[in-house]
């Protein structure tokens, strides 16, 4: 069946781990009536977390489609992984998510990852409704969750349900936006509706006024009609929420127990109600600034916000229709590669089970398998139409590793394994890195990386080793020295002549020139890596020919590039080369470039070397109670503590930390809060290490040199 624009519901399962998304996820099909039983994590049977490495673990690591026909509407539930290591398939999921529905657990109330991922919701402008679920857990606490949701989130985070008993006995809802009271049978499923108790009904009429006004404010004819009245109806009241709730003015709060099937049948019928369809949302931007309206009479585009790599399959591409119709065998043309992909067979998702459809219209979400050039974060458009939708910004790296293979020839297998994993998961990266001589993996933590090794060795049958990364240190100099060095080299025939000698000194912007040289040509260079290589032509009167300018120039940024102290890369020093001779037989390109490295290295020892480490900035969010054992902590990591904040009821730390330090963080952190905190880190700046750390890192540079 074709649904309409207007008829479809986009709905993203949003929370920390162990919040009950996936259970949850299970109970809305089980009341939509597309499954017949319901299955459960623990038996793994459930719809959602259908990999076997999700099976195993017992939890969610991968963004799932499935939907759900409720009414006249089909409503594409994506539930999402908890933990933030994934949080790369909660991003690509909100792109295309039209409502998010956050699950809080009422025994933990808003917890670190739920914070993580508001700001995503934000970034988005999706609105959002949360669901207190759990409320059948003899510690759930509804009040204490309802005020840390409000605390952290607005006072626009409205109540539209509490429960009557919660606990080991919970089942009973009132329901203030009907004025009813939901009572569920033991096995839960449909309700009995009751008249509100009396001593719920001062609660229940406060919170049903709050919704009125709400309602109310978001519409001028609303707002003369609740004057006049002092009330709305069913009608004008679902009118003015659904404006309210599509602008972000409000955030519904709903009750339910997703084990035992109470609550969620009526966030359902909210969702079908009061949820905006794809047409209510604002239009979609464009890389180039302008926008697309959801419009099936669009011109067709679609955007591909995940793609998996399935055996016996191949790729599978999970997309949304922004514009027009998408037929089953209609051909589109990829803006990012220009290619023209045939879409063969189109399906509807129901977790691992896919159904063929004819077509899928302007909001709708589907699946495709076999696209050839096509993957997460790209455009294709109906023939002649040249568009790019924005594309999804996935958050940066975290962590890294180094990784081996037992062997030299399962390299190439676990390469090319790697960079198909790589191009489904755009939070994942792999390097090359010939300065460390080493290959690196960046992820989002240790159990992102632990995971792709998991699927490494069990679906490629490669095993992988994780070795400790090596440092991108630098090398520069703190005060200036001259040095002069000949080669000469006669062995037969024509022979090898250069003599320079040259001066080098740390740079900084704005240097005068030396005022005992005289300066010919000055050439500054940025590196590739960073950091600034001034060089000064000072030869007078021809001792050497400016042709040996470049080849000079070369050899001294092949010794920049493996510096003389630990092999790092070398930054920010000015080079004069002022005299030297050169021979009209012997002289040539590779004399004077072997000359010039080995006299950059003398005069790099001799000018007071100094070693520099890359620091990041690290912030760090906790709860309160661990954040003690947070801080000690990072002082054994030579961090430095420059800020405290609190946000919302968790506590952020500021650091800045050397990388060095900062090697199987992402373990020691979740051991420490028992998985309750969550950190980010950038780049901030290289700073000189301590001479005892300096002089441990040359020997070992030493000694490597040795063993070689």
């Amino acid at each position: 069946m074709t649904y309409n624009t207007k008829d479809l519901r986009n709905v993203v399962l949003l929370g920390h781990s162990g919040s009950g998304k996936t259970t949850f996820a299970e109970t809305m099909l089980f009341e939509s009536g597309a499954i017949k039983r319901r299955g459960t994590v623990e038996d793994e049977s459930t719809i959602s977390d259908y990999t076997y490495i999700e099976k195993e673990r017992g939890n969610s690591i991968f963004s799932t489609l499935m939907h759900a026909k409720w009414k006249d509407s089909k409503i594409n539930i994506i539930d999402t992984p908890g933990f933030d290591d994934f949080i790369g398939e909660v991003v690509s999921s909100l792109k295309v998510a039209d409502l998010g529905v956050m699950l809080l657990n009422a025994k933990s109330g808003v917890e670190v990852g739920t914070e993580l991922i508001w700001e995503y919701t934000e970034k988005y402008n999706t609105p959002t409704l949360f669901v207190i679920n759990q409320l059948d857990h003899d510690k759930a606490d509804f009040e204490a969750t309802l005020e840390q949701a409000q605390g952290r989130f607005g006072g626009n985070v409205l109540p539209f349900q509490f429960p009557y008993n919660t606990g080991i006995g919970f089942n009973k809802i009132v329901d203030a936006l009907r004025m009813i009271m939901y009572h569920f049978p033991d096995g839960g499923g449909k309700p009995i509706k009751e008249t509100i108790p009396e001593d719920a009904m001062e609660r229940a009429q406060e919170m049903h006024n709050n919704l009125v006004e709400a309602a109310a404010e978001n519409d001028e004819d609303l707002m003369e009609l609740f004057f006049e009245n002092g009330s709305l109806t069913e009608t004008e009241l679902a009118k003015g929420l659904k404006i309210a709730l599509t602008n972000q003015e409000i955030f519904p709060v709903f009750c339910c127990s997703a084990t035992r099937n109470m609550g969620s049948g009526r966030i359902m019928g909210f969702i079908n109600d009061i949820a905006p369809s794809p047409a209510d949302r604002p239009a979609v931007p464009l890389a180039d600034g302008e926008s697309l309206i959801c419009d099936t009479n669009g011109d067709t585009s679609i955007f591909i916000y995940k793609t998996i790599s399935e055996p016996q399959v191949g790729n599978v591409s999970y997309f949304k229709v922004y514009s027009g119709a998408l037929k089953s065998g209609e051909e589109l043309e990829n803006i990012d590669t220009r290619t023209t992909e045939r879409f063969n067979q189109i399906f509807v998702s129901e977790g691992k089970i896919r159904t063929a459809t004819n077509e899928l219209k302007a909001g709708d979400i589907g699946v495709t398998t076999k696209l050839k050039n096509s993957h997460t974060n790209q455009t294709l458009n109906k023939k002649g139409i040249s568009r790019a939708i924005e594309k999804i910004q996935f958050p940066p790296h975290r962590i890294r590793t180094a990784f081996s293979p037992p062997s030299k020839n399962d390299m190439e297998k676990l390469m090319k394994a790697l960079h198909v994993i790589e191009s489904e998961d755009p939070t994942l990266k792999v390097e090359l890195a010939p300065h460390l001589k080493q290959t690196l993996l960046y992820g989002q933590g240790q159990l992102h990386l632990d995971i792709i090794k998991y699927r490494i060795e069990k679906v490629n049958n490669v095993s992988m080793d994780f070795i400790r990364p090596k440092i991108s240190y630098r090398e520069t100099i703190t005060r200036k020295a001259d040095d002069s060095y000949r080669h000469k080299k006669q062995s037969g025939g024509s022979g090898q002549f250069a003599e320079i000698h040259m001066r080098i000194e740390p740079y900084y912007e704005g240097m005068p020139p030396p005022s005992d040289l005289t300066v010919r040509k000055e050439e500054e260079n940025t590196l590739p890596w960073g950091g600034q290589l001034k060089f000064l032509w000072c030869i007078v009167g021809g001792s050497i020919d400016a042709k040996y300018i470049n080849a000079i120039k070369k050899g001294i940024m092949q010794k920049m590039e493996e510096g003389p102290l630990t092999g790092s890369r070398c930054q920010d020093i000015r080079v004069c080369v002022y005299d030297g001779k050169m021979h009209p037989v012997d002289s040539n390109d590779m004399a004077f470039m072997i000359a010039s490295a080995q006299v950059f290295k003398n005069a790099f020892q001799k000018a007071a070397p100094q070693l520099l480490e890359p620091i990041y900035d690290l912030e760090v969010l906790c709860s309160s109670d661990v954040m003690g054992d947070v801080m000690g902590d990072l002082q054994t990591r030579r961090a430095i503590i420059i800020g405290m904040d609190s946000e919302g009821h968790y506590q952020k730390i500021k650091a800045k930390v050397p990388i060095a330090e900062m090697y199987k963080y992402s373990s020691s952190l979740r051991s420490l809060s028992q998985g309750k905190a969550k950190f980010i880190r950038s780049f901030s700046e290289f700073q000189a290490v301590t001479p005892d750390i300096q002089k441990v890192l040359v020997n070992e540079y030493k000694n490597e040199l040795q063993e070689v």
